[in-house]
C-alpha cells in the first residue's frame, strides 16, 4: 500500500499552473529523486507532501500514522536554543523532557547542589516511563556522527553546521518518509559520503531533491521530474532516467514538429477554401480552432541559458607561486607548510571539509591575505572574477537589472553593446523576472544572477567557491563546457563529486590539521592516488626514468562547441573537395593556358592551400570523433 498518493493536484500562483493534474505515488522503500530546472516548483511540491501547503485540486491521501520529517533548502528563521534541543526537537513530545534532562546534567556536572540533583532523579523517573533513554540516546548518537557540538548555539553556527543540525533532527525522528530539499548544499564531501551511507543503509523511504549527480547516481531507486506543470515518474535508477528523458524529449521535437505542420497546412487550406467554395467543411473548421487552441495553450520548454565568459588579455605565466606557506587564527593552524606553483590555465579543485581553511586558502593565493610564515610570489597581469558561495555581491532589495546593470541600461560584452534586458534573457530571465527584487529569486536564479553579474567583467583568472549550488542539470552541464573552454586559469572550491572530475586538472587537498596535498587530476583520481597513500607529487619524484610515463589524459566529454564544430566537419569536407574538384576540371580546360597564364599559378596554389585544408579538417574529425568515442 503506498504511504502517500498524489491524484490530479493542480496548483498555480496568479500565472501558468505550477502543477497541472500531476500524480504521484511514494511506496514504502522508494528513494525518489526528484528533478527539475530552477522554478519548476520542487520545493513546492514537498511542501505539499509534507503537509505545509494545501493544493487548490485534486487530492492527498496518506497512510494513517504516517510520520514525514522535512529539511528544507533554507534554514528557518528565529530558531534557536542549543544544538540539542534544535535536534531533540525532532522527538516531538519527549523533546522538552530530554532538552531539560540534558540541561540539569550539564548544570550537575558545573555546580552539583541538592535540588539540581532531586531534578535530575525526577527527569530520569518519567523519562523510563516515556521510553526517553532510547531516544536521548539516539539524539547523542546521531549528534556524534555528525559532529556537532550539542553545546554549542545554534545562531552562532555556520550556515554549513546549521544544515547538518536540522538534517539531525529530522534524523532522529525515525520517519516513514524523509523529505531532503538540496541535502548536500553546504556540506563537505565526507559528510556527503556519510549522508549517502546513513540514508543508503538506515532510511528506508526518502524523497530528496538534488543537483549532486553523483549523490543521485548512488541513492536514487526512482526519479521524478517536474516539467511545464506536469510530473513524469521513472522506475529506474538517475543514469537510466537521463537516456529515457532525452528519448522523451527527441519524441515531444518530433511530435511538435509534425503537429506544427498540420496546423500549417490547416490554416493554408482554411484560407484557400474561403475563396474557391461557397460552403466549407465545418467539421474540418472545428478541428482547426481546436488545433489553434492546443497551439496558444501549448507550453514551450524553457532554453538553456547562453552563458559567456569575458576573457581579458592573458596573465604572466605565473600566476601564484607559494614557499613553505602558513597560516594561523586564533592559534588554530589553518594553513601549514604550503608549497605549490599554479601556471597560466591551471584548473585547480580544492576539496576539504567544512572550515578546514579553502576560503582561506583562496585568499592567500590571490594575496588578500599575507602568510604568517613563508611566502607567496603573485604573476602579473592578472583579472580576478571572484564567484562567492554566499553570493553577499547581490542586493537583497534590488532588481535583477539593477545588480547586474549598476543604473546602466546597456553593457559591453565581448566588445559589443548589448541591452541589459536581452542579456539577462540569455541567463534565463524573462523581462519581467529582470525587474523582480532579487529577495523573491530561488537559490539556483540567484546564481544564475551572479554568474551575470560576473560574468560582464572580464577575466583571466576565475575563482569558484561552490558556484554549483542549486543550479539545474541543464545549467550544470553548460557551466562545465563553459569552464573546459576557458583559457585562463580555475580555482574552483566545491563538492560536486562529478563537477570536479569533469573540469579540473588537478586537485589541493585540506586536511584538518592544515596540511595540503596536490593529486593529478579530480575526485576519483585522488582517491585513487590516496588509496596508496603517497600524493601524486611524491610518486613522481620516486619514479625511476624507465618506469616514468606521461599522465593518462583525463576522459572527458565533447563541449558544446566541439559537438557543433563535429557536426559541420562532413559539410566543410565536402565543400573543400568540391572546390577541389571544380579547380581541377579548370585546370584541364586548354583554353585557360590561352587567355590566363597568370591564374593558372594562382589555381596550383589554391589547391596545394587545399590539399593542407582537407589534412586538417579530417585530422580533426579523427581527433574528435575519439574524444566522442
Amino acid at each position: 500500500m503506498a504511504l502517500i498518493s498524489l491524484r490530479n493536484i493542480t496548483l498555480a500562483f496568479g500565472g501558468p499552473p505550477l502543477f497541472d493534474g500531476i500524480n504521484l505515488q511514494i511506496e514504502p522503500g522508494d528513494r525518489l529523486c526528484l528533478m527539475g530546472r530552477n522554478g519548476s516548483g520542487k520545493s513546492t511540491l514537498l511542501k505539499l507532501i509534507g503537509g505545509e501547503l494545501t493544493p487548490e485540486g485534486g487530492e492527498i491521501q496518506r497512510q494513517q500514522g504516517l510520520k514525514v520529517a522535512q529539511v528544507a533548502q533554507d534554514v528557518p528563521l528565529g530558531l534557536t536554543g542549543t544544538v540539542f534541543d534544535v535536534v531533540a526537537s525532532g522527538m516531538g513530545n519527549a523533546a522538552d523532557l530530554l532538552a531539560e534532562y540534558h540541561h540539569v546534567s550539564h548544570q550537575l556536572a558545573v555546580d552539583g547542589n541538592q535540588a539540581l540533583l532531586a531534578r535530575l532523579e525526577e527527569l530520569q523517573h518519567r523519562l523510563e516511563e516515556s521510553g526517553g533513554w532510547s531516544l536521548h540516546q539516539e539524539v547523542e548518537r546521531v549528534l556524534k556522527r555528525l559532529d556537532l557540538d550539542a553545546e554549542a548555539e545554534f545562531t552562532s553556527l555556520s550556515g554549513g553546521t546549521k544544515r547538518r543540525a536540522l538534517l539531525a533532527r529530522a534524523l532522529v525522528s525515525s520517519p516513514d518518509i524523509l523529505i531532503l530539499d538540496e541535502p548536500t548544499n553546504h556540506l563537505d564531501i565526507d559528510t556527503i559520503l556519510w549522508l549517502e551511507e546513513f540514508l543508503a543503509r538506515n532510511v528506508k523511504t526518502v524523497l530528496f531533491v538534488t543537483h549532486d549527480r553523483a549523490f543521485a547516481r548512488r541513492l536514487a531507486n526512482r526519479v521524478a521530474e517536474v516539467d511545464r506543470g506536469r510530473l513524469y515518474a521513472f522506475s529506474c535508477g538517475y543514469d537510466e532516467f537521463t537516456e529515457r528523458r532525452e528519448a522523451l524529449l527527441e519524441a515531444e521535437i518530433t511530435r511538435q514538429a509534425l503537429f506544427d505542420k498540420k496546423l500549417a497546412r490547416e490554416e493554408v487550406w482554411v484560407r484557400q477554401g474561403i475563396k474557391a467554395r461557397r460552403t466549407r467543411n465545418e467539421g474540418r473548421v472545428r478541428a482547426l480552432k481546436k488545433l489553434r487552441e492546443e497551439s496558444r495553450q501549448r507550453r514551450v520548454r524553457q532554453g538553456t541559458a547562453k552563458i559567456q565568459l569575458q576573457e581579458a588579455d592573458r596573465s604572466g605565466a605565473l600566476v601564484a607561486e607559494a614557499g613553505k606557506v602558513s597560516f594561523s587564527y586564533e592559534k588554530r593552524t589553518i594553513i601549514k607548510n604550503l608549497s605549490t606553483t599554479i601556471m597560466r590555465g591551471d584548473r585547480i579543485g580544492i576539496i576539504g571539509p567544512n572550515g578546514s581553511g579553502k576560503t582561506t586558502l583562496l585568499r592567500l593565493l590571490l594575496g588578500e591575505l599575507q602568510p604568517q610564515a613563508g611566502e607567496i610570489q603573485l604573476g602579473t597581469r592578472r583579472e580576478v572574477v571572484y564567484f562567492d558561495q554566499l553570493r553577499e555581491q547581490l542586493d537583497l532589495d534590488k532588481s535583477v537589472q539593477e545588480n547586474v546593470g549598476e543604473g546602466n541600461d546597456t553593457l559591453i560584452i565581448n566588445g559589443s553593446s548589448r541591452h541589459i534586458i536581452g542579456y539577462l534573457q540569455d541567463f534565463l530571465f524573462s523581462p519581467e523576472r529582470a525587474r523582480s527584487p532579487v529577495s523573491i529569486l530561488s537559490g539556483g536564479e540567484r546564481n544564475r544572477l551572479l554568474l551575470a553579474k560576473l560574468f560582464t567583467r572580464p577575466s583571466n583568472i576565475l575563482v569558484m567557491d561552490e558556484p554549483t549550488n542549486d543550479l539545474d542539470a541543464e545549467t550544470l552541464d553548460l557551466l562545465e563546457d563553459l569552464l573546459l573552454e576557458y583559457s585562463g586559469t580555475l580555482l574552483l572550491v566545491s563538492h560536486d563529486r562529478e563537477f570536479l572530475n569533469n573540469v579540473v586538472t588537478s586537485t589541493l587537498v585540506l586536511g584538518r590539521d592544515g596540511t595540503v596535498q596536490e593529486f593529478v587530476g579530480g575526485y576519483d583520481d585522488w582517491l585513487q592516488q590516496s588509496e596508496g597513500g603517497v600524493p601524486a607529487s611524491q610518486s613522481a619524484e620516486r619514479a625511476t626514468p624507465e618506469k616514468s610515463r606521461p599522465p593518462k589524459e583525463r576522459a572527458r566529454k565533447l563541449s558544446f562547441k566541439e559537438e557543433r564544430e563535429l557536426e559541420a566537419l562532413p559539410e566543410t569536407i565536402a565543400g573543400l573537395e568540391r572546390e577541389q574538384e571544380q579547380l581541377h576540371a579548370r585546370l584541364s580546360d586548354p583554353e585557360l593556358y590561352k587567355s590566363a597564364g597568370a591564374e593558372v599559378a594562382s589555381i596550383n596554389a589554391r589547391l596545394a592551400g587545399l590539399e593542407r585544408e582537407l589534412a586538417d579538417a579530417y585530422q580533426r574529425w579523427e581527433e574528435l570523433e575519439e574524444l566522442r568515442g
